[in-house]
């Protein structure tokens, strides 16, 4: 079992920058993947960003690519999510999440996940 922590949301102005993080404890040695996601209001929750702890390759959701920028730091147990330039639309509820499933692909379905946090929110005024 996983557990996840997500830290670093808040009420920004457009333009602004955020730094989420998201720590792992427990039996994280299991873990494959650890990635992102967000839900705005209204939406449907969608992928962000997944990075391999195995091998530290990274994918982005097309949307976010050029102002998003996942990374981890392995001795901290901890993964995290650079947002610049954030805009109103970038208001979402943020979760980490992590999968020790084998899958050949990118891991943009939540349903690969088996470990999630309880998100933290993000807010961007304009």
């Amino acid at each position: 079992q996983v557990q996840l922590v997500e830290s670093g949301g808040g009420s920004v102005q457009a333009g602004d920058s955020l730094r989420l993080a998201c720590v792992a404890s427990g039996r994280t040695y299991e873990l494959r993947i650890k990635g992102w996601f967000r839900q705005a209001p209204g939406k449907d929750r969608e992928f962000v960003a997944h990075i391999s702890t195995i091998d530290d390759s990274i994918r982005y959701a097309d949307s976010v690519k050029g102002r998003y920028t996942i990374s981890r730091d392995n001795a901290k147990n901890t993964m995290y999510l650079q947002i610049n330039n954030l805009k109103p639309e970038d208001t979402a509820v943020y979760f980490c999440a992590a999968s020790t499933y084998y899958y050949d692909g990118t891991y943009a379905d939540q349903e690969l996940y088996n470990s999630w946090g309880q998100g933290t929110q993000v807010t961007v005024s304009s």
